[in-house]
């Protein structure tokens, strides 16, 4: 049986830095991001997951032309995004892979704790900006947290750990029948089990990459690569003295500093998923996912099952700082 790799795409690998939000552009997108991984096809089992905050956004600022119609809670509003980027990956992958190839696309839910600490932290960022006035007033009429965001505001809500996926059972049924799946968009449908009272939607997001990293553990994956706009992962970042991260493991990763809002999640995602499974996890740009996969491109680290020709320095080699800044947009 080929190996199983699970496909992570940055919704900026779907909606690119500066772009408008218009469909043209993210069905352009999506054909790239599916040529690459048709790349993959050949040569391993694939599930594929992607990002969806560009799309939240773009509904949320929808959503503001019905001031008499209350905002669909976030649950429902991951099952559109789910939906729509699910149909354009599916619709895409199709066009791309060899005639009589078989995928499906699967709305998934994530199952999170009600007692996860994040929900009385609310800090994921999510829609639109709003000039101060405007977003305190939404805050109070919507029972929303808002944060400062340069010199406008900003709804920030829950971010929760994934603790389960409703539906594995179902995706390991289709991808034992042969069939690639693209599911969990956007970190899944965030919700909870009820105990008697079955499981419920709750205003939160999912980080998508902790949410890839469960999936992959789960679905026991050879292979983790999260496919983002940047060649890799960097030490110095932004600085003249910046190079990047090739081949390292979660013990070296887990010594550097990466910012928490970008390179961070990923970096994490990497980590839990080596440490846990001994597979490895890859990281870098769109282009280049075969190229990650075969350890040519990108930034790998190695779990315990790695069996590269290149080994990964030691944790305590002066190559790689201990302890390093690496952020990265």
């Amino acid at each position: 049986m080929s190996p199983l790799a699970v496909v992570a795409l940055g919704g900026n690998a779907l909606l690119r830095r500066g772009e408008p939000a218009e469909a043209s552009h993210q069905q352009a997108n999506v054909r790239d991001a599916a040529q690459a991984i048709a790349a993959l096809h050949a040569t391993h089992r694939l599930v594929v997951t992607h990002g969806n905050g560009p799309q939240v956004g773009l509904l949320a600022l929808q959503a503001e032309a019905y001031p008499d119609v209350r905002p669909y809670p976030l649950d429902v509003l991951g099952a559109e995004t789910e939906g729509m980027i699910g149909y354009l990956l599916d619709q895409a992958l199709l066009n791309e892979l060899p005639a009589g190839s078989r995928v499906a696309t699967l709305l998934t839910q994530t199952v999170v704790d009600p007692a996860d600490p994040a929900f009385a932290v609310p800090s994921k960022p999510i829609g639109p900006v709003y000039e101060p006035e405007v977003g305190e007033r939404l805050a109070r009429e919507r029972g929303w947290n808002v944060r400062p965001d340069g010199p406008h505001v900003r709804r920030v809500v829950a971010s929760p750990q994934p603790v389960d996926i409703v539906e594995i059972e179902t995706i390991r049924l289709l991808l034992d029948a042969g069939v690639l799946v693209v599911c969990a968009g956007g970190g899944g449908i965030p919700v909870v089990a009820r105990p008697g009272a079955g499981l419920a939607g709750v205003e939160a997001v999912v980080d998508k990459d902790l949410s890839a990293a469960l999936l992959a553990e789960k679905l026991e994956a050879d292979f983790l690569l999260m496919l983002t706009d940047v060649p890799a992962v960097e030490l110095g970042w932004g600085t003249p003295e910046a190079r990047a991260i090739r081949l390292t493991t979660p013990e070296e990763m887990r010594g550097m500093d990466f910012a928490a809002g970008s390179m961070g999640p990923k970096v994490e995602a990497a980590c839990r998923f080596a440490e846990l499974t001994g597979g490895s996890a890859g990281i870098g740009r769109l282009d280049q996912a075969a190229a990650i996969v075969a350890g040519d491109a990108g930034t790998i680290v190695a779990g315990a099952r790695y069996e590269g020709t290149r080994k990964p320095a030691s944790p305590t080699s002066s190559s790689t700082p201990a302890a390093s800044t690496a952020h990265q947009p």
